[in-house]
């Protein structure tokens, strides 16, 4: 479907941000130079950088680690801002579109808290329309989301897919049907920090035809790169050059680009395939393996690489992992999920661990209750 002018989502930035042209740093001046004197760093190198690769400021957007990341998510360099971490695009979306004290983002709870964190500490509400459980998973009322990005004339909506602690993978149709509805309203950030998990199409597709999406990808996950915070924020090339003039100087240490770009050059990223086709057929194991045991009320079905459980006793559940040397995440907090845990799929034995650990315990507290009932 084509667009028209009225489907600009550089009209939905902060109108105080429109002509804002960001810090410019030093080492954004590309001019050629043989004697670099103007970014104020040192003339040596430190006593722990021998090479001196770290002795100058860092490219603020290196062009090598741009364009690897747009050939791994299929989008124009142009189209992909890299930061650290989904956090940061998180971030920066909000601080660019949402004016503190007035503004409004959408998010379907449960849901990764940081969209409502970045929210507040930037002053913008936070309209909350939660996923209904149904018999297969967390599903999204995108209708419902849509109606309540109108009424409340927001900016953002988030939704994540695969979600987290969900598991669930949103329909990529009706994805796209949102974004359509809220074109020249709101912008659609979907957030796919594990859709290499996943059985389905990234929305990065989605581009082609609607200007008001914006995705999130990570190399935290399938990638094994958590600690290099290493994100991309794919949308329009106008987004993106919009985002980047709110974002701090120097966004990426070299080392960590460095490392990334090795990562990336692998050929052609046959480990990171494999270990993710492992981790799927793990997640089916651990999947089978739990459901059937006994204070399990509940597994959902996950298209990442976590398991969402709900237990008759979690604390009793949690204290038998912990006390294995095991740790999950507590999920009693959100609302709704006052009997969740999540467990993240590990390395084959550690997911046999699980199994062991959690069987065993609930067994015996099983075999308990069955004794004093009789």
């Amino acid at each position: 479907m084509s667009q028209t002018r009225d489907d600009n989502p550089l009209d939905l930035l902060r109108e105080d941000l429109r002509d804002f042209a960001g810090y410019k740093s030093a080492r954004s001046d590309k001019r050629s130079g043989r004697v670099w004197l103007n970014a104020n760093e040192a003339a040596w190198p430190s006593v722990a950088d021998c090479d001196g690769a770290v002795r100058r400021y860092p490219d603020p957007q290196p062009p090598a680690l741009r364009d690897a990341l747009a050939r791994l998510y299929g989008c124009a360099p142009e189209q992909l801002l890299a930061g650290r971490g989904s956090d940061e695009g998180i971030d920066l979306l909000v601080r660019a579109f949402c004016r503190p004290g007035g503004d409004a983002i959408v998010i379907a709870p449960p849901t990764f808290g940081m969209y409502a964190v970045s929210a507040r500490l930037h002053g913008a509400r936070v309209v909350e329309v939660p996923l209904r459980d149904c018999a297969e998973g967390f599903v999204c009322d995108f209708d419902a989301l849509a109606e309540a990005a109108e009424r409340e004339a927001a900016k953002l909506v988030f939704v994540c897919s695969p979600g987290n602690p969900s598991g669930t993978l949103l329909p990529l149709a009706s994805i796209d049907a949102l974004a359509q509805r809220l074109s020249g309203r709101a912008i659609v950030v979907v957030d796919e920090a594990y859709i290499e998990f996943a059985d389905g199409e990234s929305a990065v597709s989605l581009l082609r035809r609607r200007r008001n999406v914006a995705v999130l990808r990570t190399l935290s996950k399938a990638h094994a790169l958590a600690a290099a915070r290493i994100g991309s924020t794919i949308a329009d090339a106008g987004v993106v050059a919009a985002l980047q003039r709110c974002q701090a100087p120097y966004p990426l240490p070299t080392p960590c680009v460095n490392l990334t770009l090795r990562a990336l050059g692998e050929v052609p990223g046959n480990t990171t395939k494999a270990r993710v086709a492992t981790a799927m057929c793990e997640r089916d194991t651990l999947f089978q393996a739990l459901q059937g045991l006994p204070g399990v009320r509940r597994v959902y079905p996950s298209q990442a690489n976590f398991l969402l459980l709900r237990f008759d006793d979690a604390q009793a559940a949690l204290d038998a992992l912990l006390d294995a040397g095991v740790v999950v995440r507590d999920f009693r907090h959100a609302p709704g999920l006052d009997d969740a845990l999540r467990i993240s799929l590990g390395t084959p034995e550690q997911n046999a661990a699980v199994i062991e650990v959690l069987g065993r315990a609930l067994r015996a507290s099983a075999a308990v209750a069955t004794g004093a009932a009789a």
